[in-house]
């Protein structure tokens, strides 16, 4: 066995949102994600099929879901998404990296 770091081989540039994939099999799915200034396409809202329980490890980043008043992450907050709850990336910062951990399940 041999660690990982969370926060190694980020891009210097990001031209798109970049998802990393770290434990996948048919009860869970654990991702990194780092973005930087993405958001979510305008064309919809994600409704996932599954649970998503996501932390917000560094950087900031709007949520918005339908219906409701959009929700401001900082450093350290989490939400637990249930499945087809419709929501979107509203805005992530575009001068830092925003790493997220997304546990689908």
């Amino acid at each position: 066995m041999k660690p990982d770091n969370i926060f190694s081989n980020i891009p210097c540039k990001l031209e798109q949102e970049m998802f990393e994939s770290i434990l996948d099999d048919q009860a869970v799915k654990i991702e990194r994600i780092i973005s930087k200034g993405q958001t979510s396409p305008d064309s919809g809202w994600f409704d996932q099929e599954k649970n998503e329980w996501v932390i917000l490890l560094k950087g900031k980043a709007i949520m918005a879901f339908e219906n409701q008043t959009p929700i401001l992450l900082n450093e350290g907050d989490f939400i637990n998404i249930p499945s087809h709850t419709k929501h979107r990336v509203a805005w992530t910062d575009p001068d830092n990296e925003t790493v997220w951990l997304a546990v689908h399940y």
